[in-house]
């Protein structure tokens, strides 16, 4: 069984964040940990459009909560 963090966070994703943000506040840049963290997330993005399509929510979502425009 997989341990989890109070907040329901696998312990292993909770130890990879935590060492990034240790990282991220002492100002510590690793060219090869940001370059892996792209690929990881540019394959996610790829995963989600894949899966769902192409997601078009923030534009309408955004002029619907901002209401009417006035009139110029």
């Amino acid at each position: 069984m997989n341990a989890t963090t109070a907040a329901g966070i696998p312990s292993e994703v909770d130890a990879e964040l935590q060492e990034a943000i240790r990282r991220a506040m002492s100002g510590v840049r690793d060219p090869e940990e940001m370059r892996k963290a792209c690929e990881r997330m540019d394959r996610m993005r790829e995963e989600v459009r894949m899966r769902e399509g192409v997601l078009d929510i923030g534009v309408p979502s955004i002029r619907e909560l901002r209401g009417e425009l006035p009139d110029a």
